[in-house]
């Protein structure tokens, strides 16, 4: 596979706050890669300098002549009041910049083809804002695709959405990767999304570990990801995180001098 993009010791910081340090990592076409880390490790700043949008302060960014990328911010960065229909939101993809920001026959039918491709179609006159979730997270795909990409960056694609809109978002980016598209994105859950991809980057501002599930889902490679103690279990031969909780100060105390106190004889409890 040849390859779409690397970053070489690739450093960044926001302000005097470093954010990435010396990362390298390189993504080959048809590649699928997921990024894991704690809150403020560093992921979206990572999306940022592959798409692009963000010049490192060291370090360089090396892509392949004239590589397209689609991005897909996080939906919580979305003003759902805005007032903007699901097609006039995917063809912003192509209008925007533009002198004449006004979509020509071939912009509507590749944005007409994509909603379809999307599952989609009939909802180009809806309001995004009342959209599903799923169905939302599909309009902010469908824009990326509408910039031809081969490589596709989501950030946080199934963050505060339920399983089954989480299976349906997965199973629609699985769709587009198995058709050729590269695919990066970043995730939070470890169980539902990131132990079943192909290959796996743990960061917390610098590249802990990066490979397949069963290498890095690791306690060792958690702790020093996520700066706390995770047990991994398997089930199936799959990687399973289980997160324990300390138990409040004085639980123990409490529960080793509890007593069943008998009742006296000839009284009777009654019933509420």
């Amino acid at each position: 596979m040849n390859e779409l993009i690397r970053l070489e010791k690739v450093t960044y910081r926001y302000g005097r706050e470093p954010v990435l340090v010396n990362v390298d990592l390189s993504v080959s076409a048809g590649e699928f890669v997921g990024v894991v880390g704690p809150s403020g490790s560093g992921k979206t700043t990572l999306l940022k300098a592959i798409a692009g949008r963000l010049d490192p302060i060291a370090g360089r960014v090396v892509r392949e002549p004239g590589l397209a990328v689609g991005y897909v911010p996080q939906v919580e960065t979305v003003n759902w009041y805005f007032p903007i229909t699901v097609l006039q939101a995917v063809l912003m993809a192509r209008v925007n910049g533009r002198v004449v920001p006004w979509p020509s026959k071939d912009d509507l039918r590749e944005a007409e083809r994509v909603l379809e491709r999307l599952g989609l179609a009939g909802l180009g006159g809806r309001h995004i804002r009342e959209l599903s979730g799923g169905q939302q997270q599909r309009v902010f795909i469908a824009r990326a695709m509408l910039r031809n990409p081969k490589l596709l960056l989501l950030d946080e694609p199934t963050a505060g959405v339920d399983v089954r809109t989480r299976h349906d978002v997965m199973h629609v980016i699985h769709e587009l990767h198995h058709d050729g598209l590269a695919v990066v994105l970043t995730t939070h859950d470890l169980n539902g999304i990131a132990a079943h991809l192909p290959r796996l980057v743990c960061l917390n501002r610098e590249v802990i570990a990066v490979g397949r599930p069963r290498e890095v889902i690791r306690p060792e490679v958690l702790e020093r990801t996520y700066g706390a103690p995770l047990e991994v279990l398997s089930h199936g031969g799959m990687p399973v995180v289980v997160e324990h909780y300390p138990e409040p100060a004085g639980v123990e105390e409490v529960e080793a001098t509890a007593r069943v106190v008998p009742l006296r004889e000839g009284h009777h409890e009654h019933p509420a």
